[in-house]
This record gives C-alpha cells, structure tokens and sequence, in this order.
C-alpha cells in the first residue's frame, strides 16, 4: 500500500481544505475519461481516489498515522499482548458478547468481583448508554454511506442546452457502474450536482451517501459565455460591410438569418434577442451578441488600392482617431 500522504503530494499536517484541493487536481488530471490514451492514467487514479479515502476520513486518517499500512487492522480492534483478537459489535451465542467480552478478554478475572469491582464499573456503562440485554443480547450499528465527490469535464453545448453524461464510478467494494448523469440547461463552470443515494452504501440499513459532482465547462472556438449571454465574432467582406447584407450564423436554436446594416464598422456588436443561454428556472432567456470583424481581401492590385484611397478622399474622416489618448 502506498503512503497515501505522498501520493497525493500534501504534508503530514495538511488540512482537510489541502487534502480535498490536492484530491480535486490530481483527480482531474488522471481521470480516464480525460486521458483515454493513456493506459497508466486509471492505476494513477485509483490510488488517488483510495489515499483521498483515507485522509478525508479523520478517524482512518488517526489510525493510518497511527498504524501505518496495518490500520485497517488495527482499526478492527488490533494485537493484544495476550495474542491477536478481532471484535465484532454483535453479540450473541454464535460469537463474542460485545463490549463484555472485550473487557473480560483484557481484564480477565479482574472483570468479576461484586460492587465497586471492574464488572460493576462495566454494568454501570452498559446501563448508562442502553446496552443492557445480557449476553443474548445485540448492539448494532448504523451509518450513513460515504459521499463521494468526483469532476466531470462537459462540451461549452452541453452545458449551454442541457444534455446527458455517462460517468464511470468505482466504489471501495471495487465495483463499477456506469451512471447517466443528466446536465440541466445553463449550467456553469464550477457548478456542483448531487446525486441522491448513488454514493457508498450504508451499514446497517442506514441510507446510502451522494455522488456530488463538480462540472467543468470545455470552451468553444467560437462562442464565448458572460453569465447567460452568447458572444461570437462574424468576419464580413469589405462590401458586405459598405453595402449591407443577410448572412446565416450558427445560434443554439440553429441557424438564424442577420441582417448586416449599410455601412457598419469592425467591432460592432449586433444584438438577436433570446438567441442565448436558453431559459432555465427562473432564469429567462440570454441574447446573442454578434461582433462584427471586417476582413479586407490580400493582395489587392494598385489600382484596387487606388480605388480606396479614392474612397477615402471622397469621404474624409478628420477626426476618426481624436478619442485615443495614452
């Protein structure tokens, strides 16, 4: 077993808020799904996820620091200077009687004796917190399942329009399911999911833990997001510009005609309204906002040169460039 300190790269005294930030870095970074060519990324990510086990949980924390690679064992109740013993919390014919036979096992016959003796001391216990029942007697423990926290990295569409994802989740028994996960509309970078029931089982009846997962949005090479508005930039000709045109853009409802107005310039900002983040919630509808980007032809002749210069005299702009100060 690898030293769980080391493989998440944290020091002996880290915080839990250190362990948890070096689990989140080193869990996206091997994650199968984001490496699929890389055949040691999912031994790397077990370990990871198996050491963040055990330091995220104080009490295995205490007991790997206190033991070791043995903790689990010692954890079950350890060696004795008498021999090697392992406690249950049933109690009953068919094994030990519970906190009774732990007694007797280290005390021996110190654990009799009438009043004031160690078994009276343990009848007081047993009493004061309703572990009365003699030896046929059971004592049962239960607890809720662990959560278990995971990332996910979703396509900038997918986290625009909503959407499904598949996720892999591996639990401490060593099995794996495979969980659809479904993106609601509009979600953001950061944005955490809680999946009910689906994280580690509980002991004893108890209800099972979560699944929470962070969502991490993937950018688009042409779309940009500011809360729930769309950015994109549209290149136009030089005459589309001058004279006016209607184009075909992309928009998360499809494709949509723009009307390019006569005489526009680069860096103007054409707004289509509702052609955004779509609704979600109580969240209405963001726009869609197209900057237009006026690309001149290459290698225009001397004459086509001529021609603009022309242009530009028969249109002077004395004060186009006034504004700009340092």
């Amino acid at each position: 077993m690898k030293d769980p300190y080391k493989v998440l790269g944290v020091r002996r005294d880290a915080s839990q808020a250190e362990i948890q930030k070096a689990y989140r870095e080193l869990a996206r970074k091997y994650h199968p799904d984001l490496n699929p060519n890389d055949k040691d990324a999912k031994k790397k990510f077990q370990e990871v996820q198996a050491a963040f086990e055990i330091l995220n949980d104080p009490e295995k924390r205490e007991l790997y620091d206190r033991y070791g690679s043995a903790f689990e064992t010692m954890g079950r109740g350890g060696p004795s200077p008498g021999g090697t013993y392992t406690y249950t919390w049933t109690s009953g014919p068919e094994g030990f009687g519970g906190w009774e036979d732990i007694f007797e096992q280290f005390f021996g016959d110190r654990f009799g004796g009438g009043p004031g003796g160690l078994g009276d001391l343990f009848e007081q216990f047993r009493r004061s917190t309703g572990r009365a029942g003699g030896p046929t007697g059971t004592t049962t423990r239960t607890a809720r399942g662990r959560d278990i926290e995971t990332e996910i990295s979703i396509p900038f569409t997918t986290a625009v329009q909503g959407g499904e994802y598949e996720l892999r989740v591996r639990y401490d028994s060593g099995k794996t399911e495979t969980i659809r996960v479904k993106i609601p509309p509009g979600i953001k970078e950061g944005k955490k999911l809680r999946l009910k029931g689906q994280g580690e089982p509980g002991f004893g009846g108890a209800p099972a833990g979560d699944l929470l997962i962070t969502v991490h949005v993937e950018d688009h090479p042409c779309f940009q997001r500011r809360g729930n508005h769309l950015y994109i930039q549209v290149p136009v000709t030089l005459s589309e510009a001058a004279a006016g045109a209607k184009i075909d853009i992309p928009t998360p409802r499809g494709q949509v005609a723009l009307r390019i107005p006569p005489g526009i310039s680069s860096g103007q900002k054409l707004r289509l309204p509702g052609y955004g983040v779509p609704a979600h919630g109580d969240q209405p509808a963001g726009d869609l906002y197209a900057e237009i980007q006026i690309v001149l032809p290459k290698d225009l002749s001397q004459a086509e040169l001529q021609m603009l210069r022309q242009i530009d005299q028969a249109h002077p702009q004395p004060h186009l460039r006034d504004h700009l100060r340092w």
